[in-house]
């Protein structure tokens, strides 16, 4: 048993967790790069602000594990897949789908905090929780506006410039 009551497992599934989510960055930072190579610099610009939430979100993980007393391990990331055969709809297709995975990982982590009793995990999870829930719903924003303005013309041009408008991230309290 980790110290401060943080289990073993507890702490192998945070320490996988830290590389889901920059893997999750590494593929956001791909994707922004296919979004610069298509001259779309406001979709590009709107991948790379979740590619540093991601990150935030990492060492939102990374600092409860050293706060806990638990060890961090970090792991190898993977090379994100992006295939530039793809339309912009599914890329954003693919990007819900990864946050539906993502979503089904805190899900099963809260669902270990609950097993272990552990509630100062469950509390940082519940955070996760709702980030999660907004990150499902911008996604589908995104796929919504596509489907309504299609992949070209001034409306894809207009929805690239609100693209650009996305703020720095603004989930960083960590």
């Amino acid at each position: 048993m980790a110290s401060k009551g943080l289990s073993e497992r507890m702490q192998v599934a945070l320490n996988r967790q830290i590389k889901a989510e920059f893997d999750s960055a590494y593929l956001y930072l791909g994707l922004s790069a296919e979004m610069e190579t298509r001259n779309l610099k406001g979709f590009a610009h709107w991948l790379r602000v979740q590619w540093e939430e991601e990150l935030a979100h990492g060492f939102k993980l990374y600092d409860f594990l050293l706060q806990r007393d638990a060890k961090v391990e970090l792991h190898a990331l993977d090379k994100p897949s992006v295939d530039s055969q793809k339309t912009i709809l599914e890329i954003f297709s693919d990007v819900l789908h990864h946050e539906q995975y993502i979503t089904a990982r805190i899900n099963e982590l809260y669902a270990l905090a609950l097993e272990d009793g552990d509630y100062g995990s469950q509390t940082l999870l519940h955070w996760f929780i709702e980030e999660q829930m907004e990150e499902e719903e911008s996604a589908r924003e995104i796929i919504d506006n596509l489907r309504l303005v299609g992949e070209s013309g001034a409306a894809l041009f207009l929805l690239d410039r609100e693209m650009s408008q996305r703020s720095e991230a603004h989930h960083e309290d960590h």
